[in-house]
């Protein structure tokens, strides 16, 4: 068995190694690109490929979970955070998981989306809106067609009603904060503050989805099944936008502000 789970880490990794090293090149290839139909379609491209990817994965987890052979992890999992809470980190993760909770989420995206129509960056403000109501949609559908019980395994942390299967929270947290971040940092001069920006996005989506398993009210495949097709989501929606903005230079780049300006070089 545990021959078997390092395996699966080690081929984990190199996947991990493979799709950066893919989508960078892409990047490159796109900017690089002397044809804007061709930039334009390699970002559709590498859109639908983070789509696929994330699809797959969900799917994956979804037959496994159908067919019940996630449930003796998915309990011990939960059995071991039941087992060791803690009432100040209960407190605290109580207060972060609502960051995943639909009035928040909408705030985010209402503030955000606003913020960003104001300032010129339509095409942002559009894609925002749209993935986080895709998400909700997407979500809302998922959750009737799996229909999965919540877990019992200890006292919940925080009443719900919706069924498990995939995490809500983490698939519009997921979504969210992926997409806000995505959009900050393309605004963002410097790299270091670019993967910053990105670096706080995951910690609050780490942090939303082990809320949902501490909490009890989530098993651990529902968590990640949500976060996966979440992304999948988001990552498409990403590179969607990529693709629009590209067109809409080549035909009126008077009317294309959302990008940041190259940083100053340095004397």
């Amino acid at each position: 068995m545990t021959h078997s789970l390092d395996r699966r880490e080690r081929t984990r990794r190199r996947s991990h190694v493979v799709w950066d090293v893919f989508f960078r090149a892409l990047r490159g290839a796109a900017e690089r690109a002397n044809d804007f139909r061709v930039a334009v379609g390699i970002f559709l491209l590498a859109g639908a490929a983070v789509a696929v990817a994330g699809t797959w994965i969900f799917t994956e987890l979804a037959e496994r979970v159908r067919a019940g052979s996630t449930l003796a992890f998915d309990s011990t999992v939960l059995a071991w955070l039941g087992a060791h809470r803690v009432g100040w980190v209960e407190r605290s993760l109580l207060e972060i998981t609502a960051l995943g909770t639909g009035l928040v989420v909408l705030v985010v995206v209402g503030v955000a989306a606003l913020f960003l129509w104001l300032t010129t960056h339509r095409y942002s403000a559009a894609l925002l809106l749209v993935t986080a109501a895709g998400g909700i949609v997407l979500n809302n559908v998922l959750k009737v067609h799996f229909s999965r019980p919540r877990p019992q395994i200890f006292a919940w942390g925080q009443q719900v009603s919706t069924s498990s299967f995939p995490s809500g929270h983490a698939m519009s947290a997921t979504i969210v904060y992926a997409t806000v971040a995505y959009l900050a940092a393309r605004l963002q001069r410097r790299r270091w503050a670019r993967w910053l920006t990105m670096l706080a996005a995951a910690v609050v989506i780490a942090l939303v989805c082990l809320s949902r398993m501490y909490l009890g009210v989530h098993y651990p495949s529902d968590v990640a099944a949500g976060a996966a097709i979440g992304l999948a989501w988001a990552g498409f929606c990403m590179a969607t936008l990529e693709a629009v903005q590209r067109f809409a230079r080549h035909n009126a780049p008077e009317m294309v502000e959302d990008e940041a300006p190259p940083p100053p070089r340095e004397s």
